[in-house]
C-alpha cells in the first residue's frame, strides 16, 4: 500500500512478494502522533497518526496498515479487485487464511462445514496466488483463526491499523492497535488504495478497578460490562480498556477482553501496550528485528493515554465484584453471575426460545453439549485452565463435548503438554483448528434444539444450529458444566 514514508518508523521497510520468511519489518505504524496538542488519549494518537486526508462532510481518509482475509468473503474481495483491473497495492501487507468454514474433524483436507463450501477454499487459494499475498492454507502449520494467528506471528503490532471482514477483528486491539471489522467492498478498497473513508467515532474508557477474585476470568469481565451497560453501550465509540485488573491480565486474557468489544457495539476495543506486549512480540516472525525493533520499541512506549486526556464517556467497573458469568438469553447482555437468576422482568421472546422462566436459577440447569473454542477462548492458556479442571475426571453421561484449538500452533503446543489427552480422557472430542461451531454454516451442529454451554461470543437464536440454546461462559465454566451435566460454578472444583 502506497503510504507516506513518514509512517515507516525507524527506517523500517517492506519486502515485496513472498515475505513469510523475511519478516515484515515494519517498526511501527502511523506518523508518530500528527498534530495533537495537549493531553491526548491513546485513541487520539492511533487515529491522528493515520489520517491521510480530511474529506468533505467531516469524514477522513485513514491509512490501513494490515488487511486480513478469510475464505468466506476474501475471494469475493480479491476477485472483484481483479475484475476491475486493479492490483493489490502492497501485497506484503495483505494476508489470508482458511479458518471460517473449514471442517475441524481429523483428516479434513478441503472439506468444509458448509455443504459445497469447498469452492470458497479453492477460490481463495487461486485468488491469493494471483494477487501475490500470503496465504495460510488448510494444511499450513500456521493455519488457524485469523485473530489467533495474527498475534502469534506478530502481524499485528502496536500503533497499527488492522482490518478484516470479521467483526471480532477488535481482538487484536489487545496489542495497542486500532483493529476493526469491515465488509468485502471495504476490504477491496483498502487493498487497492491503502486507505478507508471513516468518520471518527467518539472515545470511551472502561476502567476495571481493583483485582479479580480467584476463578474469575477476562471472559467474565467483558460479559459483566455488557450485562451492566447493554449490548449497545459502546455504540459509536472506540473503547480503551484500562485499570489494575486489565494491567494484570496476560496478553491472551487481554485478547479475550478486546474480542467482545463488538458485542458491546464498539467500533473497536484496545489496551495500551506495555512490557507484556513487547515481550510477547519480540522474536515473532513478522515483528521488527535488530535496529528496527529498537526504533519500534521507542515509538510503542509513547502509545498511551496522557493524564488528563479527555474521553467522551467513562465507565468504571469494580473488578472484585465480578463473578463467573453465564448468559441466559439470546444476547450477550442477557447474562448474570453464576449464582444469579433469570430476571423477573425478562422479555418473553428470549425466555420462550431458551425455554426458561423468570426467576429461574441458572446453576443446575441441565445441558446437552459443551464447546470450547472460537477466537474468544481457544488459546493455549484457555485450554490449560480448562484442562486443570478436567484432569482425572469424566464428563457427565449424555453430554457431547468438543474442544477446538484456535490455531495449528496452539494444537501442537497443547499436544506437547498432554492437554489433548486430558480432554479426550475426560470425554471431549479433540479437533483441528478453526472457527468450528462458533457459528452455524449450514453443516455441523450439536443437533436441533439442544442446550449448549459454549466459550464462544454470541448466543443469538440458532447461532450454533437450528433452535440451539446457547449459554456463553468462560472455558472453565464450560468444563465444569460438562463434568456436572448442568451449568456449574468452576470455583467449586478448585
Amino acid at each position: 500500500m502506497a503510504l507516506d514514508p513518514r509512517r515507516d518508523i525507524g527506517n523500517a521497510h517492506l519486502h515485496s512478494g513472498d515475505v513469510r520468511d523475511e519478516g515484515l519489518a515494519v517498526g511501527g505504524c502511523g506518523n508518530g502522533g500528527g498534530d495533537l496538542t495537549g493531553p491526548a488519549s491513546l485513541f487520539d494518537r492511533l487515529w491522528d497518526s493515520h489520517v491521510a486526508a480530511d474529506l468533505p462532510g467531516g469524514a477522513q481518509l485513514i491509512a490501513i496498515d494490515r488487511v486480513f482475509l478469510h475464505e468466506r468473503t476474501g475471494p469475493a474481495a480479491l476477485n472483484a479487485l481483479a475484475e476491475a483491473g486493479r492490483a493489490v497495492a502492497d501485497p506484503a501487507r495483505v494476508f489470508a487464511v482458511a479458518d471460517h468454514i473449514v471442517d475441524t474433524r481429523p483428516g479434513r483436507g478441503d472439506r468444509t462445514l458448509m455443504p459445497g463450501g469447498q469452492v470458497f477454499i479453492t477460490e481463495l487459494r487461486a485468488a491469493a496466488r494471483a494477487a501475490g499475498i500470503t496465504l495460510f492454507d488448510v494444511t499450513d502449520p500456521d493455519q488457524g483463526i485469523v485473530h489467533v494467528i495474527s498475534p502469534e506471528l506478530g502481524i499485528v503490532l502496536p500503533g497499527c491499523t488492522l482490518i478484516a471482514p470479521d467483526s471480532h477483528t477488535c481482538t487484536q486491539g489487545a496489542f495497542g492497535a486500532l483493529a476493526w471489522g469491515i465488509g468485502s467492498s471495504e476490504a477491496e478498497h483498502a487493498m487497492a488504495t491503502g486507505t478507508l473513508r471513516l468518520e471518527k467515532p467518539k472515545s470511551m474508557r472502561v476502567t476495571f478497578a481493583g483485582a479479580l477474585r480467584p476463578g474469575v476470568t477476562p471472559k467474565d469481565m467483558i460479559l459483566a460490562l455488557i450485562a451492566a451497560h447493554g449490548a449497545a453501550g459502546g455504540k459509536g465509540h472506540a473503547v480503551e480498556f484500562a485499570g489494575d485488573a486489565v494491567d494484570a491480565l496476560s496478553m491472551e486474557g487481554r485478547m479475550t477482553l478486546c474480542n467482545m468489544a463488538t458485542e458491546f457495539s464498539a467500533m473497536s476495543g484496545f489496551i495500551a501496550p506495555d512490557d507484556k506486549t513487547f515481550a510477547w512480540l519480540e522474536g515473532r516472525r513478522y515483528a521488527p528485528k535488530g535496529g528496527d525493533w529498537d526504533a519500534a520499541l521507542a515509538h510503542w512506549r509513547t502509545l498511551k493515554s496522557d493524564p488528563g486526556a479527555r474521553f467522551d464517556a467513562e465507565i468504571s467497573i469494580d473488578a472484585g465484584a465480578i463473578q463467573p458469568m453465564v448468559s441466559w438469553g439470546t444476547s450477550p447482555e442477557a447474562s448474570v453471575g453464576i449464582d444469579g437468576h433469570v430476571p423477573d422482568d425478562a422479555e418473553a421472546r428470549p425466555l420462550a426460545y431458551m425455554a426458561l422462566e423468570p426467576g429461574q436459577p441458572l446453576k443446575g440447569l441441565a445441558i446437552d453439549a459443551a464447546f470450547i473454542g472460537s477466537c474468544t477462548n481457544s488459546r493455549l492458556s484457555d485450554l490449560r485452565r480448562a484442562a486443570q479442571l478436567l484432569a482425572g475426571k469424566r464428563i457427565a453421561d449424555g453430554v457431547k463435548a468438543i474442544c477446538v484449538p484456535g490455531s495449528s500452533r496452539v494444537k501442537r503446543e497443547a499436544e506437547a503438554e498432554g492437554i489433548d489427552r486430558i480432554f479426550t480422557d475426560a470425554g471431549f472430542e479433540w479437533r483441528e483448528s478453526g472457527c468450528s461451531m462458533c457459528f452455524y454454516a449450514g453443516g455441523e451442529s450439536f443437533g436441533e434444539g439442544v442446550r449448549v454451554i459454549s466459550s464462544t461470543n454470541r448466543n443469538f437464536e440458532s447461532r450454533q444450529g437450528p433452535n440451539v440454546k446457547t449459554h456463553i461462559a468462560s472455558p472453565e465454566t464450560v468444563a465444569a458444566s460438562a463434568l456436572a451435566g448442568a451449568i456449574a460454578d468452576p470455583r467449586e472444583l478448585r
